[in-house]
């Protein structure tokens, strides 16, 4: 059936873990590659990206090995855009981190409506994609409108956090300030996306409980995990800036 459906395929026989932390390194070595050969607005590329597809994969839940309920998807795009508002606090000032967050909110607003047209489209006979598409992207009111809360919210606070953490500290201790900043706009977003899109906003809401085991204790204990494994990359952000940039 071609190329992708047969990498999918192999992907299925890996084990989850392993296939996370692939897509893992996969995601920080395009943050850094997007900085090296686009500058900072190679971060504003990249975060909008992550956003709009973190918003599809939270549509999916997978096992893992720590937790006795399934945990969500999308968490890694998501956390990864921490790194870039990070990297942009640190090497081109708060201002710079501010408008990537709202020009992935642009992105992801104006890829929403192209999707509702999009489906507004009345299909053809002989179409195949209309009523996936409807599956995927027909949720999306709720989630865009809990994820765009959440995302902004965290994200502004990550801004503020860590360029607070940094003057406290003197600019000193690189590694607490990105541990921290990250950690904690983490159980915000977490939190506040979770609440909104599968309880208030979710015509038929789950449960407390698996709201908080799944979608968010599940997948802060991965978010914790990924603000330490970025951490490198933050020091590393520094070799790939171009001096034009």
């Amino acid at each position: 059936m071609g190329i992708f459906f047969d990498l999918t395929v192999t992907l299925n026989t890996l084990n989850t873990t392993l296939l996370w932390l692939v897509m893992l390194i996969f995601c920080f070595s395009s943050i850094l590659l997007f900085l090296k050969i686009f500058g900072y607005v190679g971060l504003y590329v990249y975060s909008t990206i992550a956003v709009i597809a973190g918003n599809i994969q939270v549509l999916k839940t997978v096992d893992f090995f720590y937790s006795p309920e399934p945990v969500a998807l999308g968490t890694l795009l998501f956390a990864s855009t921490f790194l870039c508002t990070d990297i942009l606090s640190e090497h081109y000032g708060k201002e710079k981190a501010q408008k990537n967050i709202l020009i992935s909110f642009a992105g992801f607003l104006t890829m929403t409506i192209l999707m509702l047209f999009t489906i507004g489209f009345k299909p053809s006979d002989i179409d195949w994609s209309h009523e996936s598409l409807s599956n995927v992207f027909t949720p999306m009111t709720r989630f865009f409108i809990a994820s765009m809360i959440s995302y902004l919210a965290s994200q502004f606070f990550d801004v503020w956090i860590y360029n607070l953490i940094k003057k406290l500290t003197f600019s000193k201790y690189l590694w607490l300030r990105n541990n921290l900043s990250t950690v904690l706009s983490s159980l915000i977003d977490n939190t506040i996306f979770s609440i909104l899109a599968w309880i208030i906003l979710n015509p038929n809401p789950e449960t407390l409980y698996n709201v908080i085991m799944i979608y968010i204790l599940g997948t802060y204990i991965l978010r914790i995990v990924i603000a330490v494994i970025d951490t490198p990359f933050l020091y590393l952000s520094k070799f790939f800036i171009s001096k034009n940039n």
